[in-house]
C-alpha cells in the first residue's frame, strides 16, 4: 500500500523533490540548484530544460536514497516560484526563449504604460495586483513583442504560456505526447490576467495586454484528485502516480503552516520575502500598497482569499555578498561573520535590485548602502543585510495592520533563511513580537503535499493538518521602544536615498 505523498518544489534557485509520511515527517529529499541567467542589468533569466532536468533527477534522486518505490507514492503535489515566464512549443516541447524571472525588470516601460493608459485602476479592481514587472502578464507581452515568430505562432496556437508549476506539470503528464496545459487559482492570480471574482481569465485583461487566450492554460482548484492528472513519462518515475495538488510557492507556505483561519499569517524568507495574511473566502482590497490575492482553494469549496506584502530581495542579498562581492563562502557563513560585530555601526543597505516591492511599488529604485565610514567592515555590511531583511518584513507587516486592522501577536516564518538564528532575533527585535518557527522550516514543500494528499483523502481534513503543527523555536524581542525607532527611522531615511534612480519611460 503507498505510504507516502511527494512535493516538487521548484522554486528560483534550485528545485527539490521531497517525501512526507502521514505525520508530515520528511522521509526522503534532494535539491539541485539551477543556472541563474542574468545577461543584462536587471533582466534574469532561467533556462527551462535546464529546470525539468533538476526536477528529473531530483525526484529519481530523493526516491532512490529515500529507498522508496514510485509505486510508494500516493499522490504528488507541486509547488513553483511564482509569475515566472516560460513560452514553449506544445508540438516540440521547446521554450521560445530562456524563462523570464519574477525579478527580472524589462518590462517596466510595460508597467509604466499600463497605468500611464489609465489601466491601472482596471487591472487593480479585476486581478488585485498593481501594474508591476513582477507579474506575468508583462512577461508574455514582452515576449509576444520580441521574440521572432512568437506572436504568429501564439495565433495559432503553437506558442503557450505557463509559470514554472504549469512546465513542469506538462512535462510530467506526456509534454507533446498529451501533457496537460493546467495551472491553479493561486498561480493564476499573479498573472494580472485572472478576474479574482470569476476565478477565469478576464477578456478585457486579455485584450489590455493583447494575449491571445488559447496560450493560457486551464485554472483549476489547487487541490483536486482529477484536475492535473497523472505521471506518464518514464522520467523520473516509472509508476503512474496521481498529480493532485498545485500551488505557488508562498501559497503553499501558507497551507504548510496551517494559516487556515482568517487572521492567521506567515512569512516566507526565501531569495525573497513574502508575508501572506489569510482574509477569508472575500477579496480584501488593500489600500497601503499590498497585494490582494488567492490563498487557496481545496476542490469545489470557496477560494480562500489573503494579502500578500512580497519582497523581492532578502536570502539573495546574501548571494550577492557571497557570489558577487564574495564576502562569504557559503550562505551560513553570514551569521558567524555578523556576530562578530555588536551592531551594524550605523549603516544600512536597501537591497532594491529589481526596485521595490511592496509596500511601495517603485521600479525606479536600485540598491544602496548608506552611512559608510572608513571604519566598517565586511561583517558590518553582512549585518546590515540581516537587518535589510527584517526592516523591509516590517514595512510589510505595517501596511498589513493598516488594511487589515489585524495586529500580529505572533509571526509565524519558514524558509531557508529562519535557519540563521541572529536574522530571526533581529526580526523579533524590529518587529517588537515574537517571532516563531515551526519543526518543518521547508513548508512550501510540505503545503504542496497538504493539498496533494486532501485531494486524495490520504489526510481527513484541516483540522488533521493543524494538529500536526509544532514549535521548533521562538525568538522573544529584546530591543527596547527607543532602539526600534530609532532603527526604523534610519531605515526611511535609507530607503529615500534608494528613489529615483533609474528612469522609468
Amino acid at each position: 500500500m503507498p505510504e507516502f505523498i511527494g512535493a516538487v518544489d521548484q522554486g528560483t534557485t534550485s528545485t527539490r523533490f521531497m517525501v512526507f509520511d502521514h505525520e508530515g515527517n520528511e522521509v526522503a529529499r534532494h535539491q539541485l540548484e539551477h543556472t541563474q541567467v542574468l545577461p543584462r542589468p536587471g533582466w534574469v533569466e532561467h533556462d527551462p530544460v535546464e529546470i525539468w532536468e533538476r526536477t528529473n533527477s531530483v525526484v529519481q534522486t530523493a526516491i532512490r536514497t529515500g529507498g522508496l518505490s514510485p509505486a510508494d507514492l500516493v499522490a504528488i503535489g507541486i509547488t513553483n516560484q511564482r509569475e515566472t515566464t516560460v513560452v514553449w512549443d506544445p508540438r516540440t516541447g521547446r521554450p521560445y526563449c530562456n524563462a523570464i524571472v519574477w525579478q527580472d525588470t524589462r518590462t517596466d516601460s510595460i508597467a509604466a504604460a499600463l497605468e500611464r493608459d489609465g489601466h491601472g485602476e482596471t487591472i487593480r479592481r479585476k486581478a488585485g495586483l498593481p501594474p508591476a514587472t513582477y507579474f506575468s502578464g508583462g512577461k508574455i507581452k514582452w515576449i509576444l513583442e520580441n521574440v521572432d515568430g512568437v506572436r504568429e505562432a501564439a495565433e495559432q496556437g503553437h506558442a503557450i504560456f505557463g509559470t514554472t508549476d504549469c512546465w513542469v506539470l506538462w512535462n510530467l503528464t506526456g509534454g507533446p505526447n498529451g501533457g496537460i496545459h493546467a495551472t491553479d487559482v493561486t498561480n493564476a492570480s499573479r498573472t494580472m490576467l485572472m478576474n479574482l471574482e470569476t476565478l477565469d481569465w478576464d477578456d478585457e485583461l486579455l485584450e489590455i495586454f493583447s494575449i491571445p487566450r488559447r496560450m493560457l492554460p486551464a485554472i483549476s482548484p489547487s487541490s483536486h484528485p482529477q484536475a492535473f492528472g497523472r505521471t506518464r513519462t518514464s522520467r523520473p518515475l516509472s509508476a503512474s502516480v496521481p498529480i493532485t495538488g498545485v500551488l505557488g510557492d508562498q501559497h503553499a507556505a501558507t497551507v504548510g503552516q496551517v494559516c487556515f483561519a482568517p487572521g492567521e499569517a506567515k512569512n516566507t524568507y526565501g531569495t525573497g520575502n513574502f508575508l501572506v495574511l489569510n482574509t477569508g473566502t472575500e477579496p480584501v482590497r488593500s489600500r497601503h500598497g499590498l497585494l490582494t490575492t488567492v490563498a487557496y482553494q481545496f476542490g469545489d469549496a470557496p477560494a480562500v482569499y489573503a494579502l500578500e506584502g512580497s519582497i523581492a530581495v532578502t536570502g539573495s542579498a546574501v548571494q550577492w555578498l557571497r557570489d558577487q562581492l564574495k564576502i562569504i563562502s557559503s550562505a551560513d557563513e553570514i551569521e558567524r561573520l555578523a556576530r562578530s560585530v555588536e551592531d551594524s555601526g550605523g549603516i544600512y543597505f536597501v537591497p532594491a535590485f529589481s526596485g521595490l516591492f511592496a509596500p511601495r511599488w517603485r521600479s525606479d529604485a536600485r540598491g544602496a548602502i548608506v552611512g559608510l565610514a572608513r571604519y566598517h567592515t565586511g561583517a558590518h555590511l553582512a549585518r546590515a543585510t540581516l537587518e535589510s531583511i527584517c526592516y523591509q518584513s516590517r514595512d510589510v507587516v505595517e501596511a498589513m495592520e493598516r488594511d487589515s486592522g489585524v495586529h500580529l501577536d505572533v509571526l509565524k516564518v519558514d524558509g531557508g533563511v529562519t535557519a540563521n538564528d541572529l536574522c530571526m532575533q533581529i526580526q523579533a527585535d524590529v518587529l517588537g513580537v515574537p517571532v516563531s518557527r515551526p519543526v518543518v522550516a521547508e513548508t512550501t514543500a510540505l503545503g504542496a503535499a497538504y493539498a496533494a494528499g486532501l485531494a486524495v483523502g490520504f489526510w481527513r481534513d484541516t483540522d488533521e493538518l493543524r494538529a500536526q503543527w509544532q514549535e521548533s523555536k521562538r525568538w522573544q524581542p529584546q530591543w527596547s521602544a527607543e532602539q526600534r525607532a530609532a532603527g526604523t527611522a534610519g531605515w526611511g531615511k535609507a530607503v529615500e536615498r534608494s528613489l529615483d534612480w533609474v528612469q522609468v519611460d
